[in-house]
């Protein structure tokens, strides 16, 4: 009875508007999902709605804060062994569940143990694979974890196999939040945690509803409830902004311009960077594509300031390497390949093809996949490469490229986490060739070699040295047409207070963020 008061509350509470100026609601929305979260239940999010809701209900150990530096969060601090393999979590004691339960060091590991069993399909769980014993309990050939350990109720001793500078950031990621005991089937649709925010309601494919947690250990948040709301079409995003009925509005691509040329729309606007990286994959073990002298034929035929302007707004930065300008390890200084045709056509012929070469480019059928792809056609063509466009949908397109099927594939990358090794390891790494982000099929074991020292580096300027090495390497050797960083462009509505943009798609839980009326 009174959950259902609750909602009935809160939902009026979300349709009092009273205007652009002056809004009467008590509810904070948010309108960047576009489609349904594919579960509430930190072991399936796979996907931004998701890790986006998960955040808002769950803690973890730690947590990103907007501008993605790693904070406190159910641990209060920590402590790393002299060799970087063992990391000891000092837990708050206090903490409770939304159902009233308490947090202890137990639920720590059953929720990691919950995470890699195998019986929890559908999920990833590479996150904790770096923990000793996790991958052989993920695969079923354990039936323990040996490198976890609770000492006592506040206290959890975690042990990895190697030293990985870069784990706190692993347990900053939705899957690995912590969960009460003995969770019920459905605990995707009624989820319990210990965050900011109580579950409320779920209305698929319109909105999720959340309360305040005036308990939490953090501090209630400033604002009584938060919507996300789900929009699918951007207009209907920008019509319901402009209206006054969302908060947050992640500005459409295409309508960027018209945003930054209209005094009263402009004077809303916010940009940061994003960790998000658009390139298109070259396959390294094709044909022509084998010669590094082709690969940088690619990129010198490929005129990416002009895509950039005409595409997205401008709205991103010249990629120079995969590492986004933003992160310790990109060197800014780096000049990005230029458009050169005449040059290009000098290596393939260098190369041996003074006709050219012809070779296929896939992309998804999602926008503005296509339209990036047909520029890219033409700019290839007059340099005598003659690209065939393959456009799919995304899953097939997906299962092609790890398959190595694709000579050349249009693709972004968002990162997981802040940190270049986000971006080296997964798409460059020989690891990760076919099986992760690593469709370029690109190996190097020098690049390898420097990569795997700087995942082992504990001090942050030696790393992120390592991290430049690196992708100097990689930028050389051309695995892929190295296109732009993105910037993300955000209209805010003027009565919000203190939000601020995060770097990360879970970096901001919204408790410091407030309605002025």
């Amino acid at each position: 009875m009174r959950r259902a008061y609750l909602i009935l509350l809160l939902l009026a509470s979300v349709a009092c508007r009273g205007g652009e100026s002056s809004p009467s609601r008590r509810t904070l929305i948010d309108s960047r999902d576009t489609y349904d979260p594919r579960s509430l239940d930190p072991a399936l999010s796979t996907d931004v709605p998701t890790g986006r809701a998960v955040a808002y209900v769950f803690d973890g150990l730690v947590r990103f804060t907007p501008d993605a530096q790693i904070v406190p969060g159910l641990a209060k601090s920590w402590d790393i062994s002299p060799d970087g393999k063992a990391y000891t979590f000092h837990l708050r004691t206090g903490v409770k569940f939304h159902d009233g339960r308490p947090f202890t060091a137990g639920n720590v590991l059953r929720s990691f143990q919950r995470v890699l069993d195998p019986a929890t399909t559908g999920g990833r769980g590479w996150p904790l694979y770096p923990i000793q014993g996790a991958r052989e309990y993920a695969d079923g050939k354990a039936s323990t974890i040996t490198g976890l350990a609770a000492p006592n109720d506040s206290t959890v001793v975690i042990t990895l196999t190697e030293p990985l500078a870069i784990f706190p950031k692993l347990l900053a990621m939705p899957v690995t939040s912590i969960l009460p005991d003995s969770v019920p089937a459905n605990f995707g649709e009624h989820p319990v945690g210990t965050g900011p925010w109580k579950f409320v309601e779920w209305r698929h494919d319109d909105y999720l509803l959340f309360a305040r947690n005036d308990a939490y250990w953090g501090g209630a948040a400033k604002a009584e409830s938060l919507m996300a709301r789900i929009i699918a079409e951007p207009s209907t995003a920008v019509a319901e902004f402009e209206t006054g009925n969302v908060d947050v509005l992640q500005v459409p691509e295409q309508e960027a311009r018209s945003w930054e040329q209209t005094d009263e729309k402009s004077a809303l606007l916010s940009s940061a960077p994003a960790l998000r990286f658009w390139y298109v994959g070259i396959n390294t073990t094709r044909g022509p594509l084998r010669d590094v002298r082709v690969r940088q034929a690619l990129n010198l035929a490929v005129d990416v300031p002009t895509i950039l302007d005409r595409m997205v707004s401008g709205h991103g930065r010249v990629a120079a390497g995969v590492i986004p300008p933003t992160l310790p390890g990109a060197d800014t200084m780096r000049a990005p390949y230029k458009r050169d045709v005449a040059r290009a056509k000098q290596l393939l012929a260098d190369a041996g093809f003074p006709n050219g070469i012809a070779l296929e480019l896939w992309s998804s059928q999602s926008p503005p996949f296509p339209r990036i792809a047909e520029v890219i056609q033409a700019y290839l063509a007059e340099a005598g490469i003659r690209a065939k466009l393959v456009q799919r949908d995304a899953s097939s397109v997906r299962e092609a490229s790890r398959k190595g099927e694709t000579d050349m594939i249009l693709k972004e990358w968002f990162a997981d986490y802040p940190d270049a090794e986000n971006f080296l390891y997964p798409l460059l790494h020989t690891a990760n060739r076919g099986v992760g982000g690593n469709i370029s099929f690109y190996s190097n074991p020098a690049f390898d070699r420097i990569v795997d020292q700087a995942r082992r580096e504990q001090d942050d300027a030696a790393r992120a040295a390592l991290y430049r090495q690196a992708d100097q390497i990689a930028f050389a050797d051309a695995p892929m047409i190295f296109l732009f960083h993105h910037r993300v462009l955000y209209a805010i509505q003027p009565w919000v207070k203190d939000f601020a943009i995060p770097t990360i798609f879970n970096g901001q839980n919204w408790t410091g963020v407030s309605i002025a009326r």
